[in-house]
């Protein structure tokens, strides 16, 4: 009975620290668990050590815990699905799909397995492969909000915009103030041609995070197309002071200075552009769009080098 309390204190106290994210104490705690006679055969605090070492990026440590899971009990799900976590957060991606297949393998309604599956074949770029594991994800749990939101974006990328915005609508039915998923519904109406909606939505983006440079982006540039040059300016300019660090506003914003003629505020932008996105030098040194701006005597000076 001592010994029964003594492990379960430990791991009670692991817990505690773990929930106040102190880390350190929590590994220091569980080892203390996993020292006594019966901690080495408990799944359950192997299982915890595992979790807390990935989340703490200690992938090797962390694999190595769920492979002892496995030497335990070979059947459990929720191990392989660990490791496919800890590869995946490596983006070891061909081990991942392994193991995340086979936590589906052993436990078919394993809705997180499918979920992070169709994440790696997203990102991998086997867009029907994603599609097919989202729609499981969905069928287990229809108001999964990241599963329709996620689908929802890939029928976009594919230009199926009528069930990309099927499924951005289910999205937003489920949290409908969420600004990426109000971005994705914009960029979807406005390839539909529901220009004026597009524009709502984006401004509904822009009230839930002001610090989402892409709506206003994307609002600016809607007011550039249309010949709006001071509004387009005034929108960019509001993301730029909430976005200081996103280079590329300062990239559309020379472009729209180029159009007032606004050639010096223009240069200005190109210079603040490279110095937090230097990456993006390159393509303006190309952009004919701001060829104006290279003919400036200044602008030589400085990128002639």
């Amino acid at each position: 009975m001592k010994k029964d309390y003594i492990f379960d204190n430990y791991v009670s106290i692991a817990r505690n620290f773990k929930s106040e994210k102190n880390y350190i104490k929590a590994i220091k705690f569980y080892k203390k668990a996993y020292q006594c006679e019966e901690g080495k055969k408990d799944v359950e605090l192997i299982m915890d050590i595992a979790i807390l070492y990935c989340e703490m990026m200690c992938y090797a440590l962390s694999e190595k815990k769920y492979k002892e899971v496995l030497r335990i009990d070979s059947e459990d799900a929720r191990a392989y699905y660990g490791l496919a976590v800890v590869y995946d957060e490596q983006e070891k991606y061909d081990e991942a799909v392994k193991y995340y297949k086979k936590a589906i393998e052993i436990d078919p309604k394993y809705d997180r397995a499918y979920f992070f599956l169709a994440n790696i074949y997203d990102e991998i770029g086997q867009k029907d492969k994603a599609i097919v594991n989202y729609k499981k994800v969905i069928e287990m749990q229809p108001k999964d909000l990241w599963a329709n939101a996620n689908l929802g974006s890939i029928y976009e990328e594919l230009n199926e915009n009528e069930l990309a915005f099927e499924y951005m609508k289910k999205a937003l039915e489920i949290n409908s103030t969420h600004f990426r998923i109000l971005f994705n519904m914009g960029v979807i109406l406005n390839k539909l041609g529901y220009e004026n909606e597009a524009i709502e939505y984006y401004k509904k983006s822009i009230y839930q995070n002001f610090y989402y440079p892409y709506s206003f982006l994307n609002l600016s540039v809607y007011y550039k197309e249309k010949g709006d040059f001071d509004k387009a300016i005034q929108i960019i300019s509001d993301g730029i002071d909430n976005n200081p660090e996103a280079g590329f506003l300062y990239y559309n914003r020379a472009c729209f200075y180029v159009k007032k003629n606004l050639l010096e505020d223009a240069l200005d932008d190109i210079i603040k552009c490279v110095e937090v996105s230097p990456e993006l030098e390159k393509y303006m040194k190309e952009d004919e769009e701001l060829y104006p701006v290279r003919k400036l005597e200044r602008y030589n000076k400085i990128f002639s080098k």
